[in-house]
């Protein structure tokens, strides 16, 4: 899968990300062009910091992990 164009991107915060300010602790993420890809929203002003990139299944089933308690805690 090809690096997407994150020009224009529209990011969302997780609503369980630290609540103290700033962006501390946030994991931001996007769908583009049919992908998902996942950002520390510490790194998210510079260019050049790596995201993560996932098909939509593939994260579809990752998120089903997490709230059913498979991947810990």
């Amino acid at each position: 899968m090809a690096q997407p164009d994150l020009t224009h991107a529209r990011w969302r915060r997780s609503t369980r990300s630290n609540g103290g300010g700033g962006n501390s602790n946030c994991v931001e993420t996007a769908l583009v062009d049919g992908a998902v890809v996942v950002r520390d929203s510490k790194d998210c002003a510079a260019s050049g910091y790596p995201v993560l990139l996932a098909d939509r299944v593939n994260w579809t089933g990752f998120i089903a992990l997490l709230k059913g308690g498979a991947l810990g805690r």
